[in-house]
């Protein structure tokens, strides 16, 4: 662990180019710069720019690990404008106990039995998404993976059905599209001052989510199978603090909003970058449909774990120092920024020989360990919905192999764009499907398949 020191500052060493010169190129071109400094200055490099100032990059694997087990009083999230655009019930706005209290009571809901409870809703939203999808014509796979994803989450997470599904699928996105670019403003301009401004246009869709999420939260609680119900809301409605204290229901929304907004483009993003490896690797997407067809699931698994790897949606963890600590051979500063780097370790080749190889068999002895693997993150801010995401992505590529064949490319790999929430694939994640002949489909799933389409 990081520990408390008074030795002299003795910060990595990193470029000497001015400050906001810097801070273009880490704007315009993070993935590259990252990867270059890493090879002129070591694993561990500080750069210098605008609004963050003086920030350390780390990517040492024993470094990170003691980053994530150091203590909250001397190492901290930094403060989220994610958190303040969703609100103050959300994971993101808060720290210390009551943070550690509310990871607490949001672990229960996405782990063990209750994960593969959602397997069918998973299966059925990728059913229903794939009946439209164009054969032997190219078309871009990830604006169809939010669909699924956000379908999904809505009907788990939040138990909607009927005109609540109908009236979420509207809204969310919406909230998505206007948060993602209002949590880039200072803070005097989120203000709300009317309906033409940024934060008058994303608080009235908020208030119209927050209506059905109390809709849904009054029909939870007044249901008479409410104890038989397994949706997260409900699940939060139940949990109580130690004190014997519920979650309120105005935190409870701001959760709810917190998974769909964490989750749902994240999970997409990736799945998209799934495909796009795939479709470079024909025989491994051969291999993929047979297990499929076989009832295994192993080598989708590892597929999941190298894609992970290979393509992390998310490239760093953001941290921040409140007192002067060591940190192997450093010595930082108090309120320094520090960057987990996601990409580096995942391309260390002493950790994955020929590192650049998208190779799922590399899992073969098992699974990828942290910290060399943290797509999740880690210590005590991993994701609560890392197995969640997992069982959606393993779900969803069990159903498109047994539906679809996806027809193999030789195009230059898609290079990452930034949407801001996620790193996608530049052009969306293309595919050309042809769909299964029925007589290569097992009778599950044919019948499976027209139930999609009742």
């Amino acid at each position: 662990m990081a520990e408390v020191t008074t030795d002299p500052v003795r910060l990595p060493p990193g470029p000497r180019i001015p400050k906001l010169l810097q801070g273009l190129i880490m704007l315009t071109a993070r993935h590259q710069a990252v990867s270059a400094l890493a090879r002129r200055y070591g694993t561990e490099f500080t750069v210098n720019v605008p609004v963050l100032g003086r920030t350390v990059v780390i990517s040492d694997p024993a470094l990170i690990k003691d980053v994530f087990g150091t203590h909250r009083d001397i190492i901290v999230r930094p403060g989220h404008n994610l958190g303040q655009t969703i609100g103050p019930g959300s994971t993101f706005s808060l720290e210390g106990e009551e943070h550690l209290e509310r990871h607490r009571l949001l672990v229960p809901p996405f782990h063990g039995k209750r994960i593969h409870g959602y397997e069918s809703i998973v299966e059925q939203e990728v059913l229903r998404e794939i009946a439209n999808w164009p054969e032997e014509v190219e078309f871009e796979t990830l604006e169809p993976m939010m669909r699924i994803t956000l379908n999904a989450i809505l009907r788990a997470v939040f138990g909607a059905e009927g005109e609540a599904l109908e009236k979420l699928r509207d809204l969310v996105p919406r909230a998505v599209a206007l948060g993602s670019r209002f949590v880039l403003l200072p803070a005097a301009a989120r203000r709300d001052l009317g309906s033409w401004s940024p934060g008058g246009r994303y608080n009235r869709v908020r208030q119209a989510i927050d209506d059905v999420i109390n809709g849904l939260i009054d029909k939870a609680r007044s249901d008479p199978a409410f104890a038989d119900r397994a949706d997260v809301l409900t699940l939060l409605l139940e949990a109580r603090y130690d004190n014997g204290e519920p979650i309120s229901d105005s935190h409870i929304a701001d959760e709810l909003l917190t998974m769909v907004v964490a989750g749902h483009e994240t999970t997409a993003t990736q799945l998209s970058w799934t495909i796009e490896r795939l479709r470079r690797h024909p025989e491994l997407l051969d291999r993929l449909t047979a297990e499929a067809d076989a009832g295994g699931s192993d080598l989708r698994q590892a597929v999941i774990w190298e894609s992970q790897r290979t393509r992390p949606v998310i490239d760093n963890i953001p941290r921040r120092t409140l007192q002067r600590v060591r940190l192997g051979e450093w010595v930082i500063p108090p309120e320094t920024n520090m960057f987990i780097s996601i990409q580096l370790p995942h391309s260390d080749g002493q950790h994955y020989p020929d590192a650049e190889r998208f190779d799922p068999d590399r899992y073969a002895q098992g699974a990828p360990k942290p910290p060399s693997w943290i797509p999740f993150g880690g210590g005590i801010n991993r994701c609560v919905g890392a197995s969640f995401a997992n069982m959606e992505m393993d779900v969803a590529l069990r159903t498109l192999l047994s539906q679809l064949h996806f027809v193999p490319t030789d195009a230059p790999a898609e290079q990452l764009f930034d949407r801001g929430v996620a790193l996608a694939p530049k052009h969306g994640g293309l595919a050309v499907i042809r769909r299964r002949k029925p007589g290569e489909l097992s009778e599950q799933q044919t019948l499976t398949s027209a139930d999609a389409t009742k």
